[in-house]
């Protein structure tokens, strides 16, 4: 989407919310015009001129487009404001409608519960990882122990669940691999324990070749892991993240991942 015009990209994006191509096109041709009619619409966005009208009864139930019914028809868009606010309520009552209905769809298999002993599981993708990073977070009961690789692995929904966290007296140790978000996430979360992490090979070796950077290493309850990584090599705006995560680990790899993550925390920590 870098390489698009803002125009193609509002298009764009409209047809990811929902609206079909050309109510799409007619709806960025009039938040250019102060008011048009369809000749002028169709002028602008390249729709047939008989499609526009079909187009903007549409715009005008979802309230985006209001007509002034002279001769011939002149429409209108609702303010930019108004129409992102509208589309978003929509977006966010479908997404609910969509919740409702999946749990609501009776299971193919009886529900039996099992336990968990030990599993693991990948992850691709940015925001497939920080959703389930969130998750992990929200889910934590005693502790979570977070090592930041890449400053781009700390948004503020993550700070929002680690505070959250916090709040419910589950103890949060933060290693940070770049003193300069030290006094950041120290502002931030001021009940955490946050340390400068002695991981260096978080990042990139070029001793090695390797171009592989870890950007976030979680350990929740001492029993649940997720590492999450990228490659440098594929460019700003082109890198692809990867990550796995298990539960269940109640064994010496989780000693060791948990000492491996401490490295760097003052003496007087015992982990």
């Amino acid at each position: 989407m870098n390489d698009l015009s803002h125009h193609e990209q509002a298009i764009e994006l409209l047809q990811e919310l929902g609206l079909k191509e050309y109510e799409a096109k007619a709806f960025v041709a009039l938040t250019r015009l102060p008011e048009g009619t369809a000749k002028e619409i169709s002028e602008i966005s390249e729709v047939p001129r008989t499609r526009v009208y079909d187009a903007v009864r549409v715009l005008e139930t979802k309230g985006l487009v209001e007509i002034q019914h002279a001769n011939p028809q002149r429409f209108r868009a609702v303010a930019i404001d108004e129409a992102a606010d509208t589309l978003r309520r929509e977006y966010e009552d479908r997404t609910d409608s969509l919740r409702a209905t999946l749990r609501a769809i009776e299971p193919a298999a009886p529900d039996e519960e099992t336990e968990v002993t030990h599993e693991v599981w990948s992850l691709s993708g940015g925001t497939a990882i920080t959703s389930r990073t969130r998750q992990l977070v929200d889910e934590s009961d005693d502790e979570v122990v977070l090592v930041i690789g890449d400053e781009s692995a700390y948004t503020s929904e993550l700070r929002e669940r680690l505070q959250a966290a916090g709040d419910r007296g589950v103890s949060v140790v933060i290693g940070i691999t770049e003193g300069s978000l030290r006094e950041r996430v120290e502002r931030d979360l001021p009940d955490a324990r946050v340390f400068v992490s002695g991981l260096e090979w978080l990042h990139s070796s070029a001793e090695t070749g390797d171009e592989t950077v870890i950007r976030r290493l979680l350990l929740v309850d001492r029993n649940t892991i997720l590492v999450s990584s990228f490659h440098e090599d594929l460019g700003e705006g082109h890198e692809h993240e990867q990550a796995v995560f298990g539960r269940g680990f109640d064994n010496g790899l989780v000693a060791i991942v948990r000492r491996l993550m401490y490295t760097g925390l003052l003496s007087n920590v015992e982990a």
